[in-house]
């Protein structure tokens, strides 16, 4: 699936199996070559970053992170936010004005992946070099890196994760579940949801996992924007069209916002909890995991992440080839971009307090 956005589930499935525990069967610590290595730029220099609307707790803290990381480099940083709209248009301006300040490197977090390709292009005209985070950008070669966590382990972590949790509520299935996935326009979405049906639909095949609503497409899981209200308006509908009568045993939740917006749609049934996964460790899912309602979420530490997309920075501006780890995988349509990947973490109540240990806003909570 990870080679092109277009293969299907099943392709994902067989690409699990070469999965290491870093979620790579991959060349890794090879060195990339990018759209062709920098020469070099002054110490000082301006580097853009453009990240979308203020959605997530990680968001927020990336920007923080890279306004005062990139200062500590001694780079000037312009870091800004798209704003909280469902169009493109205001990245696209950011970037174009990015370019025309001179930015040396330029770092996307994509509001829309697939709408970026004028204004990267522009941006490698004027010389800049172009750092897809944490969303790979769609169909131009005019994307020199690309560093995230690697998603479709992600997504398989979820799948796992709930099979597990219910096995532990109920050692005997079928388990009912309802599948949810993220904005169609975010390239995640889709990787995220493919790295868990490669688990969760051999079960399904098998009759050990029943999708009781029988939405198992993607453009029916889909929450808009990954809108917390979208989440509870078609966690609402769910349970008042299909689960009258029966057990609802878990539902695959992308992230800790919409996870939070499922439960609060169950709890507002009168139903008993289901095991719920989520992704990014936000607080208040946390809290809720050591309460004992969301079973689980994703640690993707959004510091090392900006770390790392530094330190690609740094190696361009010193005429350096950046470190990558994948050469081979993240084909974004028009040509194969270098990756480096981090790892994510799968939590639960049981491992929690090892997982945060050296988080100084998460640690205090799983105490």
């Amino acid at each position: 699936m990870r080679k092109f956005l277009g293969k299907s589930v099943a392709v994902g499935a067989i690409a699990m199996l070469a999965l290491t525990a870093c979620g790579s069967g991959r060349d890794e610590g090879s060195s990339g070559s990018g759209s062709g290595d920098a020469k070099g730029f002054p110490a000082n220099s301006l580097i853009g970053v453009a990240l979308p609307a203020k959605t997530s707790e990680n968001w927020v803290l990336a920007g923080d992170l890279f306004t005062n990381g990139l200062k500590e480099a001694g780079f000037q940083a312009d870091v800004q936010y798209a704003g909280a709209s469902t169009t493109v248009a205001d990245q696209q301006a950011q970037i174009t004005a990015m370019v025309t300040k001179g930015a040396k490197v330029i770092v996307i977090g994509a509001t829309d992946a697939a709408q970026l390709s004028t204004q990267v292009a522009a941006a490698h005209q004027a010389g800049a070099k172009v750092i897809a985070y944490d969303r790979l950008i769609l169909n131009t070669p005019d994307v020199d890196y690309y560093v995230a966590f690697d998603n479709f382990k992600v997504g398989q972590l979820q799948g796992q994760a709930l099979l597990d949790g219910m096995k532990a509520k109920k050692p005997n299935g079928p388990y009912n579940i309802e599948l949810f996935s993220g904005s169609p326009d975010d390239n995640n979405s889709k990787v995220f949801f493919e790295g868990a049906m490669s688990v969760l639909k051999p079960e399904i095949d098998k009759g050990n996992v029943v999708v009781a609503s029988g939405q198992t497409d993607i453009k029916q899981t889909a929450i808009q924007g990954w809108k917390a209200e979208g989440a509870q308006a078609r966690m609402d509908q769910l349970l008042t069209s299909t689960y009258g009568n029966k057990e609802l045993d878990g539902v695959l939740s992308p992230n800790d916002t919409l996870a939070r917006a499922i439960i609060t749609s169950v709890k507002g049934a009168g139903k008993p909890i289901p095991v719920v996964s989520g992704q990014d460790s936000e607080v208040e899912s946390v809290k809720s995991i050591m309460a004992g309602e969301q079973y689980m979420t994703i640690n993707k530490d959004t510091r090392n992440l900006v770390k790392q997309t530094i330190e690609m920075v740094k190696a361009l501006q010193a005429g350096n080839t950046p470190q990558v780890n994948d050469t081979k995988s993240y084909n974004n349509g028009a040509k194969v971009v270098d990756t480096y990947l981090l790892p994510p973490v799968a939590v639960t109540k049981a491992n929690a307090a090892e997982a945060y240990a050296n988080d100084p806003k998460l640690a205090p909570l799983t105490k």
